[in-house]
């Protein structure tokens, strides 16, 4: 996902908004969830009822993720020093889990209708599923700008709900005019092998942030170059790149400056460094200046 230099720029209103987006989409689905139980139950189908479940699985942990995007955006104190950002990655965490909970009782749900079929009501799920299609689209169009990580699990949800419905939409419309009980089942199986594999991806980007592993969006090759273009820098050491929540970057690093260098010019210099990171979007940086090798043994043995 290319990034671009204005996002810095945009982050300080950002919270509020994917709070907000986040609350639409728990009321939106609420609302639909309770709808889809009785047109379920209307139209005996599987994939209405199955999705109907996982609706309420997805209200508790959209409620959940809101709750932690909303704490997330205390600033720091004595227990958070660095702030309340990482509790996004709770919320994103539950919400993953619940996911794969869901998409598990599909596929076994799914199973066993494949086993036994039964009819159902394909003009009655078409109906719904135009509805499904309306709803979810809409909200996952609201979250789609969303960049935290929160936001993202949260879209990937309403994905999911988008994919089901246009696949019952399909289906239903096939079912009415062929006789092929099976394809209910059939369907839920496909959306759950998609949904399974985007659980995936979203486990592997929320444990690299919680490993504190370097940003996907920065390369550590880049970082380096944007310090050594500044005059006066001669080398870099000990650097570390890792992110709060995917979203809020932090650097620490250890700045071999030309012998020398006027305190004022170093001063300078490090202001310089740091405006560079600033357009990298690396939100918080931690500088130390050395006048050459020597002096970070002298500090700091871990450096050699």
């Amino acid at each position: 996902m290319p990034h671009h230099s204005h996002h810095h720029h945009s982050h300080n209103h950002h919270p509020q908004d994917a709070e907000g987006n986040i609350l639409f989409a728990f009321l939106l689905n609420l609302l639909f969830a309770v709808i889809e139980v009785v047109g379920g139950l209307f139209t005996n189908s599987v994939a209405i009822l199955s999705d109907a479940l996982h609706d309420f699985g997805d209200c508790f942990s959209l409620g959940f993720a809101w709750f932690f995007q909303r704490i997330s955006k205390r600033g720091r104190d004595e227990r958070y020093s660095y702030g309340y950002r990482r509790f996004a990655l709770v919320g994103a965490m539950i919400n993953t889990v619940v996911l794969f909970a869901g998409s598990l009782f599909v596929v076994v749900e799914s199973v066993q209708r494949l086993i036994r079929p039964e009819e159902a009501d394909a003009r009655g799920m078409f109906i719904l599923a135009v509805f499904g299609v309306a709803i979810n689209g809409i909200a996952m169009l609201r979250l789609r700008r969303g960049r935290s990580l929160n936001e993202r699990t949260v879209s990937l949800h309403l994905l999911e709900d988008a994919l089901g419905w246009i696949a019952v939409m399909v289906g239903s419309a096939v079912m009415m005019v062929v006789d092929f009980p099976a394809l209910d089942p059939l369907m839920s199986l496909g959306i759950a092998a998609f949904i399974l594999l985007n659980i995936y991806r979203n486990l592997r980007q929320l444990f690299r942030v919680i490993l504190q592993g370097a940003p996907t969006t920065l390369s550590a090759a880049d970082v380096q170059t944007a310090i050594m273009q500044v005059e006066g820098v001669e080398s870099i050491h000990d650097l570390h790149i890792w992110s709060m929540d995917g979203e809020y970057n932090i650097l620490s690093a250890h700045i071999v400056v030309q012998p020398n260098l006027s305190i004022n010019r170093t001063a300078q210099l490090k202001l310089e460094v740091k405006r560079k990171l600033s357009d990298l979007n690396i939100h918080h940086s931690t500088l130390e200046t050395e006048n050459g090798p020597e002096d970070c043994d002298y500090i700091n043995s871990c450096c050699t």
